[in-house]
């Protein structure tokens, strides 16, 4: 119990899920992944700045911004990535929760007499 921290959790990285898609399954753990990708500007001079991930945290590589000396940043989610911004640019890996449907039919089948083919009574989700 006390070296329970010590003790690596398994987790999946994900890191057999292509990266020039938008949403693909991981063929290692089969989560549904969603890749996201960030850049950091900073608040003043809107510049972009280069970026690393910090305890699933983006965070700027340097403390100062090398255009105007400002501290502040933004995170600037990106809907495509572009070429010019592929050196600035972090990605994220997110896994997207599955939600599972179970769903009960009642169908009735064709009688002799009848000309009408199966019909639905009941579709419940």
């Amino acid at each position: 119990m006390i070296f329970d921290f010590l003790i690596k959790k398994h987790e999946c990285r994900h890191t057999n899920v292509p990266i020039d898609v938008d949403e693909a399954y991981c063929p290692d753990c089969g989560a549904l992944i969603r890749n996201q990708w960030f850049i950091i500007r900073c608040s003043c001079c809107n510049i972009k700045r280069k970026a690393h991930t910090e305890y699933n945290e983006i965070k700027p590589d340097t403390k100062y911004c090398p255009n105007c000396g400002g501290t502040d940043f933004y995170v600037q989610e990106l809907e495509k990535l572009n070429f010019m911004e592929v050196r600035y640019a972090i990605l994220k890996k997110v896994i997207i929760p599955q939600t599972t449907y179970t769903a009960r039919q009642i169908w009735i089948e064709k009688e002799e007499n009848q000309q009408k083919e199966r019909k639905l009574l009941e579709c419940r989700k």
